[in-house]
C-alpha cells in the first residue's frame, strides 16, 4: 500500500555536497549533523521543518558555492542512523 506523502511537514533530509567543509562552518548548518565522507565531501542529515526551511538550506549551499549532489528524504532511521 502506497501512503501519500506530506511535504510540508517536518522530515529528515540528507544532503550531499561535494566539497569538504571544516569544522567551523557546522554552526551554519546549526541543527545539522555533518558527516565528513572519506572519499571527500559532506554528509547533512537533519530535521527540515517544511519545504520553505528546505529551500533555504539549499540556498545556504549555493552562496558558499558548494556543489549539491543529492537530497534525499529519510521517511525513518533507526538509532545506527540506517534508512528503513
Amino acid at each position: 500500500m502506497d501512503k501519500e506523502m506530506n511535504f510540508n511537514s517536518p522530515a529528515v533530509y540528507r544532503i550531499r555536497i561535494q566539497e569538504d567543509l571544516g569544522t567551523e562552518w557546522d554552526e551554519w548548518f546549526c541543527g545539522f549533523e555533518l558527516v565528513r565522507e572519506t572519499r571527500g565531501g559532506i554528509l547533512l542529515t537533519g530535521m527540515v521543518a517544511d519545504q520553505a526551511a528546505l529551500h533555504g538550506l539549499i540556498r545556504k549551499v549555493r552562496d558558499l558555492g558548494l556543489t549539491l549532489v543529492s537530497v534525499q528524504r529519510v521517511e525513518h532511521q533507526t538509532k545506527e542512523g540506517e534508512t528503513v
